[in-house]
């Protein structure tokens, strides 16, 4: 009797470890780990950005008219009937041929290069030109955004103020994956060049820290697939099972002991 009473709470105990093995991220990292970081990421401009371009110098009037508006819009909460206005400066579209239209400068060709090379470009045109002794130029994305779908618990298409975003930053905006969402076969789909790319990722991989896909790109997809439970649309919480043979095992061990004292 003793033991079964044993190997049952060795299942139990082994039936935990597992579970954590399937839901737990960067498993069998040390205390201290160091990795390089790939000094190679920066964010291209692709076609269909929309970039915000902004040139200041010492002769303010001068400088505006390579500078887009301003747009005023309303916002309304329909909730509480508030109302307010924002403004919001206007974009580039980048053109399906990675070009756009610049004032005074004409079209510039801006696919491939980064918001640093950009704005150092067109701050050496206008100087050159002689349009602008002393122009300070700064771009910056106006769409920079990545979608995260599937078993998360806050799916949707989230805009990115920076330029680096990992992909577990990205998760943690979608509010992390539910505990259906497999860890070991992460979806990042990523469009670049003309070429839809597929690559599957295994966020419980030390590996994944030095992956070229740890940062995000624009327009990046994750998609999170659903494990077997949630396939078999089974609607036993894993957590709940846990405790469901817990409770299991403490009335077997109650009923075993209490045959034991009657059959003494």
């Amino acid at each position: 009797m003793k033991k079964t009473v044993l190997l049952l709470i060795c299942a139990l105990f082994l039936y935990g470890c597992a579970s954590q093995n399937r839901i737990s991220y960067l498993q069998g990292l040390p205390d201290y780990y160091v990795c390089d970081i790939p000094q190679n990421y920066k964010i291209k401009i692709c076609p269909y950005d929309l970039l915000s371009i902004m040139v200041n110098s010492k002769d303010s009037e001068l400088s505006q008219m390579f500078n887009l508006p301003m747009v005023s819009y309303q916002i309304s909460n329909d909730s509480d009937g508030f109302t307010g206005g924002q403004n919001r400066v206007l974009g580039y579209q980048v053109d399906n041929n990675g070009n756009i239209d610049f004032p005074q400068l004409g079209v510039i060709k801006v696919k491939g290069l980064t918001r640093t090379e950009l704005a150092y470009y067109i701050k050496q045109k206008l100087k050159s030109g002689g349009l602008l002794k002393d122009p300070i130029v700064t771009v910056q994305f106006l769409n920079f955004k990545v979608s995260v779908i599937g078993e998360v618990n806050r799916p949707g298409t989230f805009n990115i103020n920076s330029d680096r975003i990992s992909i577990f930053e990205a998760l943690g905006k979608a509010g992390d994956m539910t505990i259906y969402g497999r860890r070991d076969n992460v979806k990042l789909i990523r469009e670049s060049g003309g070429v839809r790319t597929v690559v599957a990722l295994d966020l419980r991989e030390n590996s994944v820290l030095s992956s070229p896909y740890y940062y995000l790109q624009q327009n990046d997809i994750i998609y999170v697939e659903p494990n077997r439970v949630r396939a078999g649309q089974s609607r036993i919480n894993q957590n709940r099972s846990v405790s469901t043979i817990a409770s299991i095992l403490s009335a077997f061990i109650s009923i075993t002991t209490l045959i034991v004292s009657i059959t003494k």
